[in-house]
């Protein structure tokens, strides 16, 4: 059986951020998919291009800094944008952001880059809004499961 890949790129730089990446890697190995999904998370900063190119799905996760994504997204975006730009087209794509205020510079951002690489967002994009709650971490594995399920059925 050949594996479909989901890489999740995500900016951890916390104990509660490493949960919500957690959560999705978990979301995204979830014992009710057939196996034929591999899953990987690594930071933005260890993300190379061969990482995105060697991907099936992708899954973003990023905190709000200064109301923008974490500079650790942009990097990876900086470096990997035109290396992927004309492979990946239609990419299946879905979003978390972990947002103390309420996230919309860093949804307007990732929405711009994203429609740049023609990559498919799936899902609406999940924002973690406010005090820290731990009804995130399910939110973020939900998130990670339909993602891997959809690409898991075929459906992207």
């Amino acid at each position: 059986m050949i594996k479909k890949r989901l890489l999740i790129v995500a900016h951890a730089p916390s104990d509660n951020t490493r949960t919500l990446a957690e959560a999705a890697l978990r979301g995204a190995c979830h014992p009710d998919l057939s196996g034929s999904i591999e899953a990987i998370w690594k930071p933005p900063l260890e993300t190379q291009p061969e990482d995105v190119l060697g991907a099936d799905a992708i899954l973003l996760g990023t905190t709000e800094n200064l109301a923008y994504m974490a500079g650790a997204m942009k990097d990876f975006f900086d470096r990997c944008y035109y290396p992927v730009l004309e492979k990946k087209q239609g990419l299946p794509c879905a979003v978390y952001i972990r947002a103390g205020h309420d996230g919309t510079g860093t949804k307007k951002a990732l929405e711009t880059i994203l429609t740049g690489l023609r990559w498919k967002l799936v899902q609406d994009m999940l924002i973690c809004r406010g005090d820290w709650q731990n009804e995130f971490t399910g939110q973020c594995e939900e998130l990670a499961l339909t993602l891997a399920a959809g690409l898991d059925a075929g459906i992207y």
